[in-house]
């Protein structure tokens, strides 16, 4: 055991390979080192060669858009076979999606605020029952405060309990709202009347600042790679088919998702994520939103 901890302490303080990074992280009173390998294309295709069988891959969210191109390079897979089914829900019947009009960039100090104002008159129609889905623990916190003074409906915020608690009270809570960051964004299941809306604040770029991914990117520009278009953006698109698919649980489930990012409809790019996501209604009016919601709570009784 000595042996092979003083092996994983040489590894980790030792010169870095080429193809790894070294890097960190800082807790309360303590710190962890790692070291990450850039790709695992090759270490995926040793362990299949050695295994010698058959590999079947599923999920909503392999592909991007129609391609599942970034998911098959990244694990060094050749010459596979690939298929999407339709999904069993009637997205068109069964869920909007709406772009508000005129906020602003999502660079501005201001956006978040913006977002919130946006974000009330729906939540109101919603009666609740709503997941705000954030991607930084700073716009989390500065929504919280800004809901905390316009709203009656129970906020149920990350980090006040943990995640599983939160989701309980969720369920079980008439028309709260939960607002959360990244751990809310997948592996989250509230079927029926509890969530009937998803709001988004922002496409879910990862950091450029993260150490991994800067990494990364710097090695496929120094192949001559379009790192934008082969790795954030395709990232980006999977965190946001993921964190839409809180919304449509069941073939009963009704409701809105709102991604507050103009950017979805004003760069090229957002064709991508629109074409990514399930084929629901679309508008960019509130009204349409709150005469959704208002049918929903007449034919409830």
């Amino acid at each position: 055991r000595a042996a092979e901890l003083q092996a994983q302490f040489d590894l980790l303080t030792g010169p870095t390979p080429d193809e790894y990074i070294h890097w960190f992280e800082t807790h309360k009173r303590s710190f962890t080192l790692r070291l990450t390998p850039l790709s695992i294309a090759d270490g995926f295709r040793n362990q299949r060669e050695a295994l010698n069988a058959a590999w079947v891959f599923t999920s909503a969210t392999l592909a991007v858009g129609d391609c599942f191109e970034h998911f098959t390079g990244r694990l060094g897979l050749e010459e596979v076979e690939t298929a999407q089914w339709d999904s069993p829900f009637d997205y068109a019947s069964q869920a909007v999606l709406y772009v508000p009009e005129n906020l602003p960039a999502p660079n501005s100090p201001d956006y978040t605020g913006a977002v919130v104002e946006a974000a009330v008159p729906v939540i109101t129609a919603s009666r609740g029952r709503t997941f705000l889905l954030f991607t930084s623990h700073r716009a989390l916190a500065e929504a919280t405060e800004l809901l905390a003074e316009r709203m009656d409906y129970p906020l149920l915020v990350q980090g006040d309990a943990p995640r599983d608690t939160l989701l309980n009270r969720f369920r079980t809570t008439p028309n709260a709202v939960l607002l959360g960051t990244s751990s809310f964004w997948e592996g989250v299941d509230v079927r029926g009347d509890a969530l009937s809306c998803v709001i988004i604040d922002k496409l879910p770029f990862a950091s450029p600042g993260d150490p991994v991914l800067k990494a990364r990117i710097d090695a496929m520009r120094r192949q001559g790679l379009n790192a934008f278009m082969a790795r954030q953006l395709p990232d980006a698109v999977i965190t946001l088919k993921q964190g839409a698919g809180r919304l449509i649980r069941d073939t009963t489930d009704r409701g809105v998702l709102m991604v507050c990012d103009p950017r979805l409809v004003g760069k090229p790019y957002g064709k991508l994520f629109l074409d990514s996501l399930p084929p629901m209604t679309r508008t960019r009016k509130l009204a349409v939103v709150q005469r959704f919601f208002a049918l929903d709570q007449r034919a409830a009784g």
